[in-house]
């Protein structure tokens, strides 16, 4: 008897226990600990994040109501990317971890990651309930709508 093929529902159920794998082994190497020096360092560890990833902080290429946007450096994720991060977050060393976090699965995974694997991994990386995290992200944005 051979092994059924995969469904769409368990390659993303795979990539779902990817990425939370992945989160936790970034978490215990670092003792739980997630500073904005840390997620910066790790932005370094290929063994987290698979390209390389800058940070800038400004609001031009971000759309109303974002609070970062994560644009490729060439044509091959191998030439990089830059998380260009709203400025009114520079400051913020408890929040930026957050919103860091939520875009290392785009840079590891591509496209194939939603939202829902972002929310997975950042809040696995930062020891907090998917529905917080969620709240907090969303409290970021809306902060930036207000203002």
């Amino acid at each position: 008897m051979t092994d059924p093929l995969p469904t769409a529902e368990s390659a993303q159920q795979s990539l779902r226990d990817h990425v939370v794998t992945k989160a936790l082994q970034a978490r215990f190497s670092r003792s739980g600990e997630m500073s904005r020096d840390i997620i910066l360092r790790m932005l370094e560890d290929r063994s987290v994040v698979r390209y390389p990833v800058g940070v800038r902080f400004d609001a031009q290429p971000l759309h109303p109501g974002e609070f970062a946007c994560l644009e490729p450096l060439g044509e091959h994720p191998a030439d990089g990317f830059c998380l260009n991060i709203h400025p009114a977050y520079a400051q913020e060393d408890d929040l930026l971890p957050l919103l860091i976090a939520y875009y290392i699965p785009s840079v590891n995974y591509g496209e194939v990651a939603s939202h829902v694997e972002a929310e997975l991994f950042g809040s696995t990386l930062l020891g907090m309930d998917r529905e917080e995290y969620y709240r907090v992200l969303c409290a970021a944005a809306d902060a930036l709508a207000e203002s």
